[in-house]
């Protein structure tokens, strides 16, 4: 009789709360809502992201973000702010160019935050990426 070599089970139970599709997740979560059902806020605060969701019961406060939000929203604002600096350099006075665009690129930043975060909670909701709950002992 030949041995039998065990294999594990490397199927993934799916999660209890909806999972949409990576654009429907994405599109919620730049709104602000819950990505997985888009039926709730998704932030309790300005950056606070809410625990639970209320509707849908996914774990939106298990995903954790970190520094992605404020590189991609760095990322975005220089590819705007960049190039009009670079556009009205000969125009302006270099004092007039800081006291345009060092206001400019503050509120272009505090703008695209909560979206930028709220984005990157929907990817993070469609690929599973929560943080694993904490073995109780």
């Amino acid at each position: 009789m030949a041995p039998v070599i065990w294999q594990p089970d490397r199927t993934v139970a799916p999660p209890p709360w909806p999972v949409p599709p990576l654009f429907t997740a994405l599109g919620r979560g730049v709104r602000g809502m819950c990505p997985a059902c888009g039926e709730a806020r998704a932030f309790g605060r300005f950056l606070k992201i809410v625990p639970v969701c209320p509707a849908c019961a996914a774990p939106l406060g298990s995903a954790r973000a970190d520094d992605a939000p404020p590189y991609f929203t760095i990322l975005l604002v220089g590819h705007i702010v960049i190039p009009l600096i670079l556009l009205t350099q000969n125009v302006f006075t270099d004092g007039e160019l800081a006291a345009i665009f060092l206001p400019l690129t503050v509120l272009l930043c505090l703008a695209f935050l909560q979206p930028v975060k709220g984005g990157v909670l929907g990817v993070m909701v469609t690929f599973g990426m929560m943080k694993k709950p904490e073995p109780a002992e």
